[in-house]
């Protein structure tokens, strides 16, 4: 049974009880104390049940139905990465990605593309593909996540249309002064607070551990542009 039945027909319990009381109370031939104070008591009874409703739907609200995205699942990686944040890669983008509504995760050096892993385009994009527009650059000069709930009324949504074609939310996370970790998730407004704080959780790791690792080059160029196979 859906979260807001319930609360619908506690609702309606309570309008057709406040209609019932005043309908009582004006077709009464007579107003005596009695009837005074029980028509008092009914509306109160139905007045607090539609309060009840209300406050219903607000601590259990009815789920955002899950996006059908288009894209198929795969991992792309840049070569030439330490063995030892191979496995860190690999294991913190599989815990986002089973431990959030993450449908797709991209992490971003600034210059390039480092990993990409979840459900990506169907045409497959170059890992290069993805550049931090505006919405990411202002993350990263805030330092401060920026969590897009629902991404369709959103002017800037073209943005992330490389990271996935119909994505409904996004939360664009900070590593260090240039990177951006994205994750796309599968439905609005999908991600609460304990997600936030376990993306930012492995982006605050990447800073301070890994940073020197995955950092392009000074020249700018990519020594392998090509994705590798996925990490274990």
């Amino acid at each position: 049974m859906p979260a807001s039945l319930p609360a619908r027909i506690v609702l309606v319990v309570g309008l057709l009880g406040l209609v019932v009381a005043v309908a009582n109370q004006l077709t009464a031939p007579s107003l005596d104390p009695s009837l005074e104070r029980a028509s008092v008591l009914a509306s109160l009874l139905a007045v607090v049940l539609m309060v009840i409703a209300a406050l219903w739907q607000r601590v259990v609200p009815e789920a955002a139905a899950r996006t059908a995205l288009d894209g198929e699942e795969g991992c792309e990686l840049v070569e030439g990465l330490p063995e030892d944040l191979v496995r860190e890669l690999g294991w913190g983008s599989a815990m986002l990605l089973s431990a959030t509504p993450a449908a797709t995760l991209l992490l971003h050096d600034g210059r390039r593309t480092i990993l990409r892993r979840g459900v990506l385009p169907g045409d497959r994009p170059r890992p290069d593909a993805f550049a931090p527009g505006a919405i990411c650059r202002q993350a990263s000069s805030r330092q401060r996540a920026i969590s897009l709930v629902d991404l369709r009324p959103y002017p800037g949504r073209g943005e992330f249309d490389s990271l996935l074609p119909g994505l409904p939310a996004v939360v664009v996370q900070p590593v260090g002064e240039h990177g951006v970790l994205l994750l796309g998730g599968w439905s609005a407004r999908c991600f609460s607070e304990a997600d936030l704080r376990w993306i930012e959780g492995w982006a605050r790791k990447l800073r301070t551990q890994w940073a020197p690792a995955w950092r392009a080059p000074a020249d700018g160029t990519d020594p392998s542009p090509e994705g590798a196979p996925a990490p274990a």
